[in-house]
């Protein structure tokens, strides 16, 4: 006869994950939102109403393009997951209050469609949708995508084009400081620039949010602003006001913090993490120290997120019990 035993859950043996949370990607994504709820404030503020026309028009593209396209695949709908709110969210503060609504609408498309759900949606895709839906806008309409105003404009309606700190510190080979915005108005986000990268204090209270709640971790975007940081003090002969224009401009804070730590596409491991924090802030400032281009930022986090499966398999922990192949087989031969 059968002998009846109750197995005991605490000596079950099963592979990983073995820790239980309540972290699921709908809590994480709403957190993701409610941080960038500061920055999206500022842009209204910053560059009037039609700031909020775009990042509305964007999430709404993004959202029904993942819908439309998962009915299409015939896949169980995913956009309750609020994936596709934080991708229009992000891809909207890469974009000048000046880009067309219908421009708008192609970088969302192509950001859910190619670069998400071709590749299987959320958690599948090798690179960050944001980011690949801004470069692809960049390639394609470099004109609308570089033609910035200054703050306020709505208010006169004078909708002048002005450059960019970045463009301004390239032109000069180093700064002038009668030509760049002042330090303090870098920081609370008084210049020209792309919707959601200008207000450094509104980025910095978000990332706050995100580390407080544990969202993320903050080897990667430390790794990746102080690197940046201590490059560009060597290029600027130790001049620390050169060095914070330079870390306060572009969508550096916005991509180090919210870009950059994308699970999906961003290294598991703490030495991945710095691998992959250094590398951006190098290839950052190699761009805008001896490339055409002002900033690197989106493109440094693209070619990091396709080499993270490599920088993933270096630095992997091995297993409790592992045995390297040349030791094994010197023991058989023992």
């Amino acid at each position: 006869m059968a002998e009846n035993t109750v197995q005991d859950p605490m000596l079950t043996v099963s592979s990983s994950p073995h820790g239980e949370g309540r972290a699921t990607s709908f809590r994480i994504m709403l957190d993701v939102i409610i941080s960038l709820v500061p920055a999206l404030v500022a842009s209204v503020v910053i560059f009037g109403v039609r700031a909020l026309i775009l990042e509305g028009v964007c999430v709404a593209s993004c959202v029904l393009s993942e819908y439309v396209s998962r009915r299409i695949m015939k896949k169980s709908l995913s956009i309750g997951d609020l994936s596709a709110v934080v991708t229009g969210l992000l891809l909207a503060f890469n974009l000048p209050v000046t880009t067309p609504v219908w421009m708008a609408v192609v970088g969302s498309v192509a950001a859910i469609v190619v670069a998400k759900q071709l590749f299987g949606g959320i958690g599948q895709n090798f690179v960050n949708p944001a980011i690949a839906g801004r470069i692809i806008l960049l390639v394609s309409f470099p004109t609308a995508m570089s033609s910035f105003v200054a703050p306020f404009w709505y208010k006169t309606g004078d909708a002048v084009s002005t450059a960019t700190t970045l463009a301004t510190l390239g032109a000069k080979g180093g700064y002038d400081a009668s030509a760049l915005p002042s330090l303090s108005d870098m920081f609370f986000g008084l210049r020209g620039g792309s919707l959601g990268e200008t207000c450094v204090l509104a980025l910095l209270i978000g990332a706050a949010y995100l580390m407080i709640r544990r969202v993320i971790s903050p080897v990667i975007p430390l790794c990746f602003i102080g690197s940046s940081a201590l490059i560009m003090l060597f290029a600027g002969r130790f001049d620390p006001t050169f060095t914070l224009y330079e870390v306060m401009s572009g969508g550096l804070i916005l991509g180090a913090f919210f870009m950059a730590t994308d699970y999906t596409t961003s290294p598991v491991s703490t030495l991945g993490k710095v691998i992959f924090g250094v590398g951006c802030g190098v290839i950052t400032c190699v761009i805008r120290l001896f490339g055409s281009l002002n900033e690197g930022v989106s493109y440094s986090i693209l070619i990091l997120n396709i080499l993270t499966p490599s920088i993933d398999a270096l630095t992997a922990r091995k297993p409790f019990g592992y045995v390297r192949k040349k030791k094994e087989k010197e023991a058989k031969k023992a």
